[in-house]
């Protein structure tokens, strides 16, 4: 608890003489720690898991080729229903 009283102590301190100092590394804070309380992070990730980094190049089916999809969307993984239904 002492700790507590410390630190406001010193930011009181800090504070009174230098505001614009503690003001913009409580801006930098915030920026920082923003992103990971914000909800619109976690939709981010949603999408960018969802959208494939590399795209399939197109292959001929000459109907010997069980293991490749039509279509890259034929593929198991990550869909984009949650967006459709929000």
């Amino acid at each position: 608890m002492a700790a507590f009283s410390k630190v406001g102590a010193y930011l009181k301190n800090a504070w009174a003489k230098e505001p614009v100092i503690v003001a913009s590394f409580a801006i930098g804070i915030l920026a920082v720690l923003a992103p990971l309380v914000s909800p619109y992070t976690k939709y981010t990730t949603m999408m960018n898991r969802a959208v494939p980094y590399t795209y399939p190049v197109p292959v001929r089916d000459d109907g010997n080729m069980p293991d490749i999809p039509c279509h890259p969307c034929d593929k198991e993984g990550p869909s984009l229903e949650w967006l459709k239904n929000f």
